[in-house]
């Protein structure tokens, strides 16, 4: 094999090749997650959670009660959902001036 053809070889490598890999001096997880495959996981999760507000506000509520949120796909620089507290107001929870109240730190009417 001549230089020529070695270069010529080489300039056309997979940009996945682990010699590629090696000059960029990336990882495999890295390149597994190029623009394209994030992308596509964006949209994916998108349209899982589309369907989710779907079936949660259009479905009957005695049976879509116990559905949870689509957790995202796994990847580099998205986390997982954290649970956060949800504030409701009025019935077994609590009265709502009340529970107002609390949340923006005063009274809303001057006694």
């Amino acid at each position: 094999m001549s230089w020529l053809e070695l270069k010529i070889f080489l300039k056309h490598l997979p940009w996945d090749s682990a010699t590629a890999r090696s000059v960029r001096k990336s990882t495999a997880e890295e390149d597994y997650w190029n623009p394209d495959r994030q992308l596509a996981a964006t949209l994916i999760d998108s349209l899982r959670e589309q369907t989710y507000a779907l079936i949660k506000l259009h479905g009957d509520p005695k049976k879509t009660k116990r559905i949870k949120p689509p957790e995202p796909i796994p990847r580099p620089g998205v986390e997982k959902r954290k649970n956060t507290k949800v504030i409701r107001f009025g019935g077994r929870h609590g009265s709502g001036a009340a529970e107002l109240a609390k949340v923006f730190g005063g009274r809303a009417t001057t006694p």
